[in-house]
C-alpha cells in the first residue's frame, strides 16, 4: 500500500485557495463556453444508467449491482486541453471507481487517466493518475485532495501537447509527465488520436484499500455528476497536421508559479509515486524517473 504523506503543511490549502482564485475565474470562462452533452458525447453503456439532464448541461452516471455506466466524446483529439467538472459519489463509495480520461483504441493504445477511487464513509477519495503509451502503463501517481470532492463540483483538467502531459485540479497542477522519448527511450503519446471517456464502474477487488473494503450494495445506486465539459484540441485525422497546430495548448507550459504549486501539492498531497516504489522496481526506477526534470 502507498504510504500517506507525512506532516501536511496546514497553510497549503489557504495558499492554494489564494493562488487558485484567479485560475478559477479563468476556468469559469472555459466552463461557460463549454458545449452541450447532447451534442458532444454519446452514452455508450449502462442501459439507461447514464442520464443527460438540465438541457444538456448536466450528465449523471450511476452504478448498481447489475451494471455501471459510461460515455465518450463524439470527437477524437490529437493534443489539446480538456476540462471536466465532477462531483463524486458521496457517502460510502467503497469499491467504486469514477473516471475521466482520454484513450485511443487497440492493444498498443495510448491513455491519460484521472480515476477516483471510492472510500468507506469518513475516509478520503484517492485521485489516481496514470499515463499509457503504446499499450504500456504502470506510471501511477496518487493524491488526496485538499477538499471534499463529493460536496461540490471541482474542475479536473488534462493538458496534452508534444512536450508534456499536465494534470490540474481547479487550475492547480498536480502532475507533469514529460516527453522523455528522446532522452530516456520512453514512448510518449504523439500519434494516436484519443476520445474523452467517463465512467462509473465496480472495482471492489482493488479500488479501496487494495480490495480489503468491498462494495456495500445496499448503498446503491452510486451516482457521480458531470458538467462543464470543455475540449479544445486538434481534431484533424492527420497526426502531422496536428503537430503543426497553432492552438494555445500546443505551447502551454508550467511557469514558475505553476512549478511551485506543483512542488507544494506533490510534497503534501501525493501518497504514491511509481518512481519511488522500490518494491515494484528493486533494480531501480524506470528510466524516465532518472532524467532531470
Amino acid at each position: 500500500m502507498p504510504a500517506m504523506a507525512s506532516g501536511p503543511n496546514q497553510t497549503l490549502p489557504v495558499v492554494l485557495g489564494v493562488l487558485c482564485s484567479v485560475q478559477l475565474l479563468l476556468l469559469a470562462a472555459v466552463a461557460s463556453a463549454a458545449g452541450n452533452f447532447y451534442q458532444d458525447v454519446d452514452i455508450t453503456w449502462g442501459d439507461g444508467r447514464g442520464k443527460i439532464l438540465n438541457g444538456g448541461q448536466l450528465l449523471t452516471l450511476s452504478m448498481d449491482r447489475s451494471s455501471g455506466s459510461g460515455f465518450q466524446s463524439r470527437s477524437q483529439y490529437l493534443y489539446g486541453r480538456f476540462d471536466m467538472q465532477l462531483k463524486l459519489v458521496p457517502g460510502d463509495s467503497a469499491g467504486t471507481v469514477t473516471t475521466f480520461y482520454l484513450s485511443s483504441q487497440g492493444s498498443q493504445h495510448d491513455e491519460i487517466d484521472f480515476e477516483f477511487l471510492g472510500n468507506a464513509s469518513g475516509e478520503p477519495y484517492t485521485v489516481h493518475t496514470n499515463v499509457y503509451s503504446q499499450g504500456k502503463g504502470g506510471r501511477e501517481q496518487q493524491f488526496r485532495m485538499w477538499f471534499d470532492p463529493t460536496k461540490d463540483f471541482h474542475t479536473y483538467s488534462v493538458l496534452w501537447n508534444p512536450t508534456h502531459i499536465a494534470f490540474y485540479v481547479d487550475g492547480t497542477p498536480i502532475r507533469d509527465f514529460r516527453n522523455r522519448a528522446s532522452t530516456a527511450g520512453v514512448p510518449f503519446p504523439t500519434t494516436q488520436p484519443m476520445r474523452v471517456y467517463a465512467s462509473v464502474w465496480d472495482a471492489e477487488e482493488w479500488a479501496t484499500q487494495g480490495g480489503r473494503v468491498k462494495t456495500d450494495w445496499s448503498k446503491a445506486p452510486f451516482v457521480a455528476s458531470y458538467q462543464g465539459f470543455a475540449a479544445s484540441g486538434c481534431t484533424a485525422p492527420d497526426a502531422a497536421a496536428c503537430a503543426r497546430s497553432n492552438g494555445a495548448w500546443m505551447s502551454q507550459e508550467l511557469d514558475a508559479s505553476g512549478m511551485e504549486q506543483l512542488r507544494r501539492v506533490q510534497a503534501t498531497y501525493m501518497i504514491y509515486d511509481y518512481c519511488t516504489d522500490k518494491y515494484r522496481f528493486p533494480q531501480g526506477p524506470p528510466p524516465e524517473c532518472s532524467v532531470a526534470k
